[in-house]
């Protein structure tokens, strides 16, 4: 009787909560506390076709890139060709031989104003923010019609501030990399930069753009030339280092924070990472993973939670049992992510083991002291 009484007591020593711990515990006094899931094909489905964060289908791709337009901070220069000598801008006629440069003047080069203008002599006032060079030589040129002698204008960037990317964070050099008339890629602003500091496998890639910010993993945009998007002026790049990692717990061969070390990992090679489940403690149907879902997500797979009133994350806990053979199946289409918890539970004949272990160690004393005093007699 003290055996049964030590194996079902509650405080005996345990990694974590027993399987029939987490099934029955779902009901607090506050309510529930968690949703359990237990993970069928149609759960598995919903789960996986949810969408995942991307560059490429959050931010447009635009595979033919558009002339660069001036922008308010870049730096323009301007050179005018006039026909002949003794025009606005040439040199009075001295000699019969021309002299090359005589009839070209170059004005310095001027930073974009607030307003988007630019000042040319005889010409006045610019507007040049938001056009092309080919517009504003064409512009320059109708103001100095009848003003100058055939007048040819040539508009250079000498600095390009509103067409390039700011790039921080995990990179050799950051700063501002100036895009190119054939558009720059994300891998190849980074090479600009310098490269990565941190492995591949560890840095997240940060992409802001106007009001919105995305973050993807370097390895899914190395791997995944989808994901290697044309960028826009203005954009900012921040290099992080945020390792994708997991949890494992409880009876498996490696309780530690495990590293994805690559672009995705299902569960089945979360547990192989893992070290799969041990013989002589683990249960095959108390395989758990700990996670905390939206609220969108969970509506898809339990329309009726009552936790959907409680927040945009909610607590879940899916549940796969090992013992099914489709268990394996499921184990192997279940995405892992960032955060997640592997728990696997003590079988429930490992506790009857501890409890006849505690029982030996607080019989043996007494069978010791007993037999010592058979032998005196």
């Amino acid at each position: 009787m003290s055996t049964l009484s030590l194996a079902g007591c509650s405080s005996l020593p345990a990694s974590g909560p027993s399987t029939s711990d987490i099934t029955s515990q779902t009901e607090t006094e506050l309510g529930r506390s968690f949703e359990l899931v237990d993970l069928a094909p149609a759960a598995l489905a919903t789960l996986n076709a949810r969408a995942v964060d991307s560059f490429s289908g959050s931010f447009r791709d635009h595979s033919v890139i558009a002339e660069s337009r001036i922008g308010i901070g870049d730096f323009i220069a301007v050179t005018i060709w006039e026909a002949g000598a003794g025009g606005l801008f040439s040199a009075p006629l001295t000699t019969d031989r021309f002299t090359p440069g005589s009839r070209t003047a170059t004005i310095p080069e001027q930073a974009v104003a607030r307003d988007g203008t630019i000042s040319v002599p005889y010409a006045g006032r610019v507007r040049v923010a938001g056009k092309t060079a080919a517009e504003v030589q064409e512009t320059i040129e109708e103001r100095l019609a009848g003003k100058a002698i055939q007048p040819q204008i040539l508009v250079t960037m000498s600095k390009q501030i509103s067409n390039t990317v700011a790039v921080t964070g995990e990179v050799a050099s950051g700063g501002r990399i100036p895009l190119s008339n054939k558009g720059d890629r994300v891998l190849e602003v980074i090479a600009a930069a310098g490269g990565i500091r941190a492995p591949v496998n560890e840095t997240e890639v940060r992409l802001t753009r106007g009001p919105r910010t995305l973050a993807v993993p370097m390895i899914t945009i190395v791997n995944n030339p989808n994901e290697n998007i044309y960028l826009r002026g203005g954009d900012t790049l921040t290099l992080v280092r945020n390792p994708r990692t997991f949890i494992a717990a409880g009876a498996t061969g490696r309780n530690a924070e495990i590293p994805f070390e690559a672009d995705a990992m299902n569960l089945a090679q979360a547990l192989a990472k893992a070290g799969g489940l041990l013989d002589f403690r683990a249960d095959p149907e108390g395989v758990f993973l700990y996670r905390f879902e939206s609220s969108e997500t969970l509506r898809r797979i339990k329309p009726d939670s009552p936790l959907l009133a409680y927040g945009r994350q909610v607590p879940v806990i899916y549940r796969v049992n090992l013992r099914d053979p489709n268990g394996l199946f499921v184990a192997q289409g279940l995405r892992m992510q960032r955060g997640d918890i592997l728990y696997v539970s003590n079988a429930p004949l490992t506790d009857v083991q501890k409890a006849f272990s505690i029982f030996q160690s607080l019989a043996s004393p007494a069978v010791q002291g007993v037999s010592i005093a058979a032998g005196y007699r």
